[in-house]
């Protein structure tokens, strides 16, 4: 099935989309980069423990990585704008809760909403969801997925 949405000069989207409306669901991702320092170390191990679990990650001075950070959200397409949401709000929304925290940061010690948490990946998309849910408009989070490596990515829905 092929929609049109603008199928001459001028014509705009609002008709054609508000026959679609509710029908498909659309997914819009943005993503962002960041470097940061962490050290994974957790309070209630032993020092062998710790060593033995985070290996290199352990290191006491830190260690760090150069993040990617994809936030996606869902939902219907608007039948004015054509938009799910408005690329420019999300930007805006992942710098201002998430980037300009993180950016050339110790996790451990310079983010004081991490404060007390072992920032391992799967952590931080936890943290970073908690952070867009309530700038974003209502239900339209779907995913935070946080690429600490190219092969060590983190995904966390809310769930």
């Amino acid at each position: 099935m092929m929609i049109v949405l603008r199928n001459r000069v001028g014509a705009g989207l609002a008709p054609a989309l508000e026959n679609i409306r509710n029908t498909f669901m659309v997914y819009l991702t943005r993503r962002a980069s960041f470097s940061a320092a962490h050290r994974l170390w957790s309070a209630q191990l032993s020092d062998e423990e710790n060593y033995a679990i985070y290996d290199k990650c352990a290191n006491p001075n830190g260690h760090g990585h150069n993040y990617v950070l994809e936030v996606t959200v869902r939902g219907t397409p608007d039948p004015h704008t054509g938009m799910v949401l408005n690329l420019t709000a999300l930007k805006d929304a992942m710098q201002a809760q998430v980037i300009a925290w993180v950016d050339h940061k110790h996790l451990n010690y310079d983010v004081p909403w991490l404060e007390g948490y072992i920032p391992t990946a799967e952590i931080l998309a936890i943290k970073f969801w908690e952070r867009l849910v309530d700038v974003l408009p209502g239900g339209l989070l779907y995913e935070v997925k946080l690429y600490e490596t190219d092969n060590n990515i983190a995904s966390y829905r809310g769930e």
